[in-house]
């Protein structure tokens, strides 16, 4: 029985995510809904002549949702894979594609587009408002710095959170001492549960900056506990850190 899970999640293990999708985990696991929406949020404030820059667009899934003119459009992008995948989904469509070397380079002119967006990845406050028009918008949603911390913690005795620093309160002190007016700031830790430890296991494999150490046979012991309790009540759940800012840039 043992080496048949084990077998099993080594094949989790070995798998990887193009984009920034968690379809392989569709029905296997249950995001609860946060207290709002990220896109519906965007889509309040964004005007269709504006021009809009999606920051570190990962695959461009959700940047695409916005629906926008794509003549309008542009994305920046750091993660090699991901830079093929958008090259052949968004070039196409008129989107202009800056490649980077780290999630907050922004390789525009300053004061030179109406709105960036930003979600789930690093940024610089001060770079952000230098690139925008005056009055321009930017909102971000982002990973606060407890996010999933229990179960990291329970997988690695030494974890540690990885940004520490990533919470609402230093993001608005950022923003306010750039220059951004704040028209909205949220916070949530909205539970996420696991119907089977392979979901675990593919999760810790694609997220390593939050289980640095993750592998099969340094956690096998554990992950036949959290096998124990999805065998008595059907689930093992932990809770997302998240929190969205909307800001103006001021005159």
């Amino acid at each position: 029985m043992e080496n048949d899970l084990k077998l099993l999640w080594e094949k989790e293990a070995q798998l990887d995510m193009h984009g920034w999708n968690f379809d392989h985990l569709k029905g296997r696991w249950l995001n609860k809904e946060m207290p709002w929406d990220y896109r519906k949020i965007v889509l309040k404030y964004l005007k269709q002549d504006a021009s809009l820059l999606d920051m570190a667009t990962g695959g461009g899934e959700l940047l695409l949702s916005f629906k926008h003119n794509t003549a309008r459009t542009s994305a920046t992008e750091s993660w090699l894979p991901n830079i093929k995948v958008i090259k052949e989904r968004l070039l196409p469509l008129g989107i202009k594609i800056y490649p980077t070397k780290t999630e907050e380079e922004l390789p525009i002119k300053d004061d030179s587009v109406d709105f960036i967006t930003n979600s789930h990845a690093a940024f610089n406050a001060a770079s952000v408002y230098k690139k925008l028009h005056t009055g321009g918008f930017f909102i971000t949603e982002q990973v606060g710095a407890t996010n999933n911390f229990s179960l990291s913690r329970y997988l690695d005795e030494s974890y540690t959170p990885p940004y520490p620093e990533s919470t609402l309160l230093n993001s608005i002190i950022n923003l306010k001492s750039a220059g951004f007016e704040i028209l909205l700031a949220k916070q949530s830790f909205p539970e996420l549960i696991f119907f089977d430890v392979g979901a675990v296991v593919y999760y810790a494999t694609v997220i390593p900056w939050e289980f640095k150490n993750f592998n099969i046979d340094q956690c096998f012991d554990k992950l036949l506990s959290l096998q124990k309790l999805i065998d008595a009540n059907q689930y093992i759940s932990t809770n997302e850190d998240r929190f969205i800012i909307v800001a103006r840039k001021r005159a």
